[in-house]
């Protein structure tokens, strides 16, 4: 006999005890004590001179992090990393303030200011913060939706002439991108203190990688009018870009005659005095400002955890948040606009030798030079030119359209989110496509949920692991083991009691549906032959009356006949019919394997009280194993349990729920509850009898004593 024939026919068993949700919380002593909201409260605000110096610490990295600085291992690279990620700051600062619609010495501002709160107050190591490319796009949209051109036309000398008032309008986007950029800066700080961190979860790789890619085409038809020298119609709002494409006409080049080329323009030297934000602006601003809140936070983090897995250090979520807060709360009062981080200068940073968050400061020391010293080297430098570095920078975005591919093979539903967070952030703009995006993904969560995968499981012979009957075929004779690869809800709870009934091949309903109409039509037999008893036993009554007032009938015998006669109605009304067999098709057990469900609300704890009676009053008794804390506690609160259905019914695992069904068995009793004078009776030896309801042995016996 080999090892597996052996397995086959050995059932496997446990060294312990089958224990029950009861026996399992009496072994491990379990405690009752629970601590009060109050008191958590209470113990929450209590501030204590160490706990104030850990919130103070973890509030201001840098006084943590700064005095235990290796100079001698990271100052050079720093140095270096500092200086070459500083130069790039400056094409690209200038470059996206105009993506931002603001002149470019504002995006030098913009690479300055942030940086510097950021090295205080940031935990990662490793990322450059400052201008990017996706943020300035959704600063843009702000900018020329609140500030068009057409609001700053002037008359000019003819009647029929207009001429653009562009100092007006740059004074007026700067005041509206500063002030977008400081309620953001706002909503990040405040997320961030409520540690409202995972907020960024919502944001899933597939969604923020193909809203970079959309944002990326936008980039690249802003940018045609500095490329080409045209000047399109503007537009805002849904379906922008789309009209900008149909309106622009290649024959407005004027390169032949024009020789005029658009230049940066004036950059002042020194730095500007702190305005206060427009507070008129803000009402007008809160969607754009939340949506660049989310965007900037989710870029900066996810890149920041990349970092942090690779060198083995640990990114705060909520400092970054509220280190991110900071920069662009403070930046605004400086006529800043949005910032984050960029992938190009973090490699950059990385790749010469950056292991810190001094190499930002020193970045921010290159730009306060260019802005004190050479900045004017740059005003004659053309707009094009900016145009073609952010061309450059925004290939790797560009490279992100080979994800469909990969995710077409690995993934689908990942794919169609791609795709229509692209489609949606081309059409309706990046606010209100960011929006749109993340609704969609949220749609495909619901969805799956609603859909999920219900499987009958069996044991793989030998151990204590079960799998899909459909894969494994090793069903367990009696005991039906169903679940769901979804929690169970509001939205799939009627789905998972027809997927029960179709797995177990049991219609609970249409089978409690016919057991009516039999007791009905039991009771109609019962109540028919009570009264043709009452009827016969009227007619023996009075042929015994008869009988008894002829003089040859003694009056003993007369007695004795009415007594037969009482005796024989008594036996006719108390008699109780004997039924079939149970149903030898319907399952001993059913097991319903919990483990996936992680939460349940009130129609899921209906749902399983509904199962557990229906199945119940078939004679089928349920077992619920798997189950988590907080899914016992919805239990309880829900009045799940009570006299008759107590924790004993709760399984830790499915193998304990499967031995105590089969012991159960095993050892079964059948017992016969009968309506005679409201009193129970037992009857162990019966085999065919008619059988109202099947009770585990301790709750038969509660009962009877009650």
């Amino acid at each position: 006999m080999n090892v597996r024939d052996l397995r086959k026919r050995v059932p496997y068993q446990i060294q312990r005890d089958v224990l029950d949700e009861l026996s399992v919380d009496q072994v491990a002593e379990k405690s009752d004590f629970k601590i009060s909201t109050k008191e958590k409260l209470r113990d929450a605000v209590r501030c204590t001179g160490p706990r104030f110096k850990s919130c103070f610490l973890s509030f201001v990295p840098l006084l943590t992090w700064l005095p235990r600085y290796p100079f001698r291992e990271n100052a050079i690279g720093d140095l270096i990393s500092g200086i070459s990620v500083g130069i790039m700051h400056l094409p690209q600062g200038m470059a996206y303030a105009l993506l931002a619609a603001v002149p470019p010495v504002f995006g030098l501002y913009s690479s300055f200011y942030p940086i510097l709160i950021y090295f205080i107050f940031g935990t990662s190591k490793h990322i450059s913060v400052g201008t990017y490319a996706v943020m300035s796009v959704m600063i843009g949209s702000v900018t020329e939706r609140l500030a068009p051109d057409s609001d700053f036309m002037i008359p000019g000398n003819d009647t029929n002439s207009t001429t653009l008032d562009i100092i007006g309008r740059d004074a007026e986007r700067v005041k509206i991108a500063a002030t977008v950029t400081f309620l953001s800066g706002i909503f990040q700080l405040l997320l961030g203190l409520v540690r409202f961190g995972f907020v960024v979860t919502y944001l899933s790789e597939p969604l923020v990688r193909a809203y970079t890619t959309a944002a990326a085409i936008h980039v690249i038809v802003s940018q045609l009018k500095y490329s080409f020298g045209i000047s399109p119609q503007r537009y805002s709002g849904p379906l922008s870009l789309i009209y900008v494409s149909m309106n622009t006409n290649t024959h407005t080049m004027d390169l032949k005659t024009e020789y005029g080329v658009e230049v940066v323009g004036q950059i002042p030297s020194g730095l500007q005095a702190p305005v206060a934000p427009a507070v008129s602006l803000l009402g007008s601003m809160v969607g754009d400002a939340f949506a660049l809140a989310v965007v900037g936070y989710g870029i900066a983090i996810s890149l920041g955890r990349i970092f942090a897995l690779k060198y083995a250090y640990k990114v705060d979520s909520n400092q970054e948040l509220i280190a991110l807060g900071l920069s662009n709360a403070i930046g605004g009062l400086f006529n800043c606009f949005a910032i984050s981080c960029s992938m190009s200068r973090s490699m950059v940073q990385v790749s010469t030798g950056g292991k810190s968050q001094v190499a930002g400061a020193i970045s921010a020391v290159v730009i306060l030079v260019i802005l004190l010293k050479i900045g004017e080297l740059f005003e004659e430098l053309p707009k094009a030119v900016l145009a073609a570095i952010i061309y450059v920078n925004l290939h790797g975005m560009m490279k992100q359209f080979g994800d469909i591919c990969s995710l077409w093979r690995t993934n689908k539903v990942d794919m169609v989110v791609w795709v229509m967070t692209m489609i949606l952030t081309v059409l309706l703009n990046p606010d209100l496509g960011l929006a749109a995006s993340i609704a969609f993904s949220i749609l495909t969560v619901v969805f799956r949920t609603q859909l999920p995968k219900y499987s009958i499981l069996g044991q793989v012979p030998g151990t204590d692991i079960y799998r899909p009957v459909e894969d494994y075929h090793q069903e367990i004779p009696g005991i039906m083991i169903f679940r769901s690869s979804a929690t169970l809800y509001f939205a799939n709870a009627e789905m998972y009691i027809d997927a029960l009934y179709e797995k177990t091949g049991v219609d609970v309903a249409k089978l409690l549906s016919h057991k009516k109409k039999l007791e009905a039509k039991r009771l109609r037999k019962e109540k028919k032959a009570a009264k043709k008893a009452k009827k016969e036993a009227k007619k023996r009554a009075k042929e015994a009356a008869d009988k008894a007032a002829k003089p040859e009938l003694s009056h003993a015998e007369a007695n004795g006949d009415v007594n037969k006669l009482s005796v024989k109605e008594s036996k006719d009304v108390a008699t109780v019919e004997v039924g079939p067999d149970p149903d030898s098709t319907l399952p001993q057990a059913i097991i319903l394997d919990l483990s996936p469900v992680n939460f349940l609300d009130t129609v899921g704890v209906k749902t399983l009280r509904n199962i557990y009676k229906d199945y119940g009053e078939a004679g089928v008794q349920v077992y619920l194993c798997g189950c988590q804390r907080g899914v016992v506690e919805s239990m309880e609160k829900g009045d799940f349990f009570n006299e008759k259905v107590t924790k004993s019914i709760l399984f830790s695992s499915v193998h304990d729920a499967v031995l105590y069904s089969q012991q159960g068995n095993s050892k079964e009793v059948q017992y016969i509850l009968i309506s005679h004078r409201h009193t129970y009776q037992r009857f162990p030896n019966l085999n065919k009898t008619y059988v109202e309801c099947w009770w585990p042995r301790q709750y038969f016996e509660t009962s009877m004593h009650e």
